[in-house]
């Protein structure tokens, strides 16, 4: 499964970013191997708009899910358009890494 993190910068190790459409980086993460392409999101400055062109943009890398602090109603609605979930309500006190490792525990408890 391909999960997208809204982060503070393009590693593993950064923060999670409680802003979705305004992040500063994407990790697109593959679940089964932990590998990871960091995306400058270059929706940061938009007037406007930042949160569906941030949904377009994780979209096109495959995403399944994106883990992020909250979403706006419009990126909500781009997301479900994408068939993207949501799993809203991380804190910038995660590292990228466990809050992915928190999902997939959760996943994994949930499927027992």
């Amino acid at each position: 499964m391909k999960i997208a993190v809204s982060a503070t910068g393009g590693s593993m190790n950064a923060k999670v970013s409680e802003a979705f459409g305004r992040c500063a980086y994407f990790l697109i993460i593959d679940s089964e191997t932990m590998k990871f392409e960091p995306i400058s999101n270059q929706g940061i400055g938009m007037m406007g708009g930042a949160g569906p062109e941030a949904a377009r943009l994780i979209s096109s890398k495959g995403a399944e899910v994106v883990l992020t602090g909250a979403v706006g109603p419009n990126a909500k609605s781009a997301l479900d358009a994408a068939g993207i979930k949501i799993a809203s309500g991380f804190r910038s006190d995660m590292t990228v890494k466990e809050a992915v490792e928190q999902y997939i525990k959760n996943l994994n408890t949930e499927s027992q």
